[in-house]
């Protein structure tokens, strides 16, 4: 590939002023933040068949119940090493950034919902073998399903402030 004469070859790829690999880190950085929350999502509607989620035979509730156990620990810290590269890559002035304050502040929101909310009920949940007429087992099932709505709506409202960069103040 010919270049112009008289410019010298730029030391890295680049993209506008962002590096080639910055729709990489970027793409991590999502799919590590969506993951975080995707076992709290997901795990209270395998309590549907009212037997234990441990007991499915299930890749997916298997690979679940193992990400929301070990995973969390090395997601976070990937998610918090990817946020700190966007960060050097975009600039710091990106944290005065109103939609990403807010953005931010609902994703704390959403951890702590997820940590220390929904994880712990969904243990006491996910081993026990309810009857068909448990009321008080159903209930507390489908109020896990309602916190589940709630932290994808979370994440549905990051998703749109991270995406339209709204004028908030």
């Amino acid at each position: 590939m010919d270049r112009p004469r008289g410019r010298a070859p730029l030391a890295h790829p680049t993209i506008g002023l962002v590096p080639a690999w910055f729709p990489l880190l970027l793409a991590t950085h999502i799919v590590l933040a969506i993951s975080l929350f995707v076992p709290s999502f997901l795990l209270p509607f395998t309590l549907r068949a009212r037997r234990p989620a441990a007991d499915r035979s299930s890749r997916l509730v298997r690979a679940l119940l193992w990400l929301q156990s070990n995973g969390t620990l090395a997601v976070g810290i990937g998610l918090a090493l990817t946020g700190i590269a966007l960060v050097t890559v975009l600039g710091v002035q990106l944290l005065n950034q109103p939609w990403l304050l807010v953005a931010l502040a609902i994703y704390a929101a959403n951890l702590v919902l997820a940590f220390f909310v929904q994880r712990p009920n969904l243990r006491r949940l996910i081993g026990i073998r309810a009857a068909p007429d448990d009321r008080a087992w159903i209930d507390r099932a489908r109020r896990q399903r309602y916190v589940s709505y709630t932290m994808a709506a979370l994440v549905g409202t990051i998703g749109f402030l991270m995406t339209t960069k709204p004028q908030l103040w």
